[in-house]
């Protein structure tokens, strides 16, 4: 692994988490007074398991990067896949970030679970993409698309106990 791709992910995942972190407000009135499920982790466990997380995707989709890919039977040649890795790796950053806008500024909980499902299938295929370019980065990613279909179905549920509210 390159020491410029690894910066070039870190910086990428970097400005996602920082992005998505300026519309976050779980101290907020409007959050507090949402219902939430039973079963939502505590407020510790989400810095924790998503700066985890913003790691492993910066150092998977590097490893992926630099370990690139031969042409394959559709004669897709190593230039045009990691090009299309690249695409799916931005695509895959700014559902990420978006998800936060959505939910903590938008408070469109509905949408943003939608938006959310759209997130976690571009990172199960995100995870693909790495397996394919590089095996054990790409189990390495794995929990990613674990973490975002939680995700979607913890945001499903807020919705659903609050109506879809975007009350002040």
């Amino acid at each position: 692994m390159k020491i410029s791709t690894v910066a070039w992910t870190a910086a990428a995942t970097a400005a996602t988490a920082a992005a998505g972190g300026v519309a976050t407000d779980p101290d907020g009135g409007w959050y507090r007074g949402l219902r939430k499920p039973e079963w939502q982790p505590p407020a510790i466990a989400f810095p924790v398991v998503w700066t985890a997380l913003y790691a492993d995707l910066a150092v998977s989709s590097a490893v992926a990067l630099d370990s690139g890919a031969g042409a394959d039977a559709g004669g897709t040649t190593r230039q045009q896949e990691l090009a299309a890795y690249r695409a799916a790796l931005a695509a895959n950053l700014v559902l990420n970030a978006s998800w936060s806008w959505l939910f903590w500024r938008a408070r469109r909980p509905w949408v943003a679970a939608a938006e959310c499902a759209v997130l976690t299938a571009s990172s199960a295929d995100l995870v693909r993409r790495t397996y394919k370019l590089n095996r054990r980065a790409g189990t390495a990613l794995a929990p990613y698309a674990a973490w975002c279909a939680f995700a979607t179905a913890l945001s499903t549920a807020v919705a659903r106990l609050n109506g879809g509210t975007t009350a002040n």
